[in-house]
This record gives C-alpha cells, sequence and structure tokens, in this order.
C-alpha cells in the first residue's frame, strides 16, 4: 500500500499524489490518471507496479480546477471529468507530471498513462526531457498530434473495438512513427484496461501490462 503525499510544482502549486513502492526501488515510473481522478483502479496500478520493484507516483491533475476530486465510472462521470480538464490546461497539467516525476530517486524515470492519462504520456514525451521511457494505454488525442517528435522511446496500446479512438487514427499515427511500438488488442474497448470499468477486457489488460513492464525493463 501506498500513502498520500504533497507536491510542489515549479510555480508554487501544491497537489496531492499517490506514491508507492520502496524509495531505493531501481525503477521509477510515474502513473497519469484518467479523467477520473486518483480512483482505487489508478492506486492499484501503482500498487501492482510497486510489487513489480518499482517507485511509482500518480500526481492528482484535477487539483489545480478542483482538489480530492474522484468520479464515478459512468456517464455523469465522463461528463465531469471532460469538464474539470477543460478547466484545466495540458501545459499546467505537464508541469505536475514533472514535479512528481522529480520525488522519485532513480536516474531514468518512466511515465505510463491511461486514456487522458496516455495523451499526457505522449505530450510529456514530446514536451519534456525527463522521461526515458513513455506508454500509453488508448490515449485520445494523440492521432491529432503525431508529427510531434518524442525526446525518449515510446509504446502505445489501442482496443480495436475502441468507438473513441478509431482504427483510420491508430494507423494514422503508425504512418508517423514506424519506429514507435504500436499495439492493437482485438475485442477490446476504450477503456480495456481498468477492472472498475464495463470495458474492462482482463486477457487483453494483462498482455498490454507485460509489454509495459518488458518495454520498461529494457529502457529504465
Amino acid at each position: 500500500m501506498g500513502a498520500v503525499i504533497t507536491v510542489t510544482a515549479a510555480d508554487g502549486h501544491t497537489f496531492s499524489a499517490y506514491r508507492a513502492g520502496r524509495p531505493d526501488a531501481a525503477r521509477a515510473v510515474v502513473v497519469v490518471q484518467e479523467i477520473f481522478g486518483i480512483t482505487p483502479y489508478i492506486r492499484a496500478v501503482c500498487d501492482f507496479l510497486a510489487s513489480q520493484g518499482y517507485q511509482a507516483i500518480a500526481p492528482a491533475l484535477f487539483d489545480r480546477v478542483r482538489r480530492d476530486t474522484v468520479l464515478p465510472y459512468d456517464n455523469a462521470g465522463v461528463q465531469e471529468g471532460l469538464k474539470l480538464r477543460a478547466e484545466g490546461s495540458e501545459e499546467n497539467a505537464l508541469k505536475d507530471i514533472v514535479a512528481a516525476a522529480g520525488c522519485l530517486t532513480t536516474e531514468k524515470t518512466g511515465i505510463i498513462g491511461f486514456c487522458w492519462g496516455g495523451k499526457l504520456a505522449w505530450e510529456a514525451a514530446c514536451h519534456t526531457k525527463t522521461f526515458a521511457a513513455a506508454v500509453a494505454w488508448y490515449g485520445g488525442g494523440i492521432a491529432e498530434t503525431r508529427n510531434q517528435i518524442p525526446n525518449c522511446p515510446v509504446q502505445l496500446h489501442f482496443g480495436a473495438d475502441d468507438a473513441l479512438i478509431p482504427a483510420d487514427d491508430v494507423e494514422a499515427i503508425r504512418a508517423a512513427h514506424a519506429d514507435i511500438e504500436i499495439f492493437t488488442y482485438e475485442g477490446a474497448d476504450h477503456g480495456f484496461g481498468c477492472t472498475d470499468r464495463a470495458s474492462y477486457n482482463e486477457a487483453a489488460a494483462t498482455l498490454a501490462m507485460q509489454r509495459s513492464l518488458s518495454f520498461f525493463e529494457h529502457w529504465l
């Protein structure tokens, strides 16, 4: 089990973050939330990574707009999450992600994000030099910024049945980045990795996590 800590970003904003794992663990990863906040699922991802020998930290990115926000996995939660995301900014979210990475003690740090967090992991790879490896699960909007050049190796995961991220978007990313590992999972919808969502797909989630860990083991 981890603990909630307070982190200060470069502009002085303070926010909470869930941190798990031994402080002397050999590898370290920032875990970036979905639009539902630091949910029990996101904490569970941190705890799982800690069990695999990682330091893990998940910054509460909604704290700039409304502190301690955790939303339900339903349509109302989606709409509220989209509203809160719109009230913030990607620039500030990246500030908080970088600040969270600064709490970790390894020479190299990775980043893994889910849904909105997947897009932010991609943006962090492209707009900062903080990370040695980046993994994004079903990051909506990556196709729109696919011509950016990441500063570290990137691995992407998508559900083949994800109506929010159509196959054409995935293929557009492939065409722009032949060097990026991109995996799609048959029968998997948006959010297939989250155990608390109706779209959870155990087989796809297990394989995607195995691939994510192998990727981090290689680059971190």
